[in-house]
């Protein structure tokens, strides 16, 4: 791994155990985010409201201020919004800093990073030839399930119309000698 900074390699290496609890970011927050923030607030880098992190879930309210419900009828509940904002410029920063470094390396290793973009290139593309021709096929078979669906609808409809035709005459006829009828009787 050469010169790559220690932060990164770990991000590499295979540590973290399964959590259960609830998470923000996909991270966990009491075991994380919690003591992340607090350590944070107790350094002096950031200012996070004893509040939020002391109740880091809340209760979501609708506008009118009454508790709001999922589809399911369960209440929604939510990370405290300083918790939540904080988490977010967190992840801004993390991609910030994954773009920052993978830009330095491309530059310091302009000949490596693009021999290697090369070769990721030329090893997918069976993969992304495979692909294609297996989306070619069933968009194939999408567009004839619809086309046969289209002409059943289409000749349904026509017999329909035909149907309704064939009732409107046969009541015209019915009328019509029903209006004869009437006519010799007079």
């Amino acid at each position: 791994m050469g010169d790559t900074p220690n932060y990164i390699k770990s991000l590499l290496m295979p540590t973290a155990k399964p959590q259960t609890g609830r998470k923000a970011w996909s991270i966990d927050l009491q075991s994380v985010w919690l003591p992340f923030f607090l350590s944070t607030n107790v350094m002096g880098d950031t200012a996070i409201p004893l509040d939020a992190l002391g109740s880091p879930l809340r209760l979501a309210y609708d506008k009118d201020g009454s508790v709001r419900f999922s589809n399911s009828g369960r209440p929604v509940i939510r990370v405290a919004k300083p918790i939540a904002d904080s988490i977010k410029l967190v992840r801004e920063n993390f991609t910030a800093n994954l773009q920052q470094y993978a830009n330095s390396v491309a530059t310091d290793r302009k000949e490596d990073y693009n021999a290697l973009v090369k070769m990721a290139v030329a090893e997918g593309e069976p993969i992304t030839r495979h692909d294609n021709a297996e989306l070619q096929k069933a968009v194939k078979l999408q567009l004839e399930q619809a086309l046969r669906e289209a002409e059943v609808k289409a000749q349904a409809e026509a017999m329909a119309e035909a149907e309704a035709k064939a009732q409107a005459e046969a009541k015209a006829q019915a009328e019509n000698k029903s209006t004869k009828r009437e006519t010799v009787k007079v």
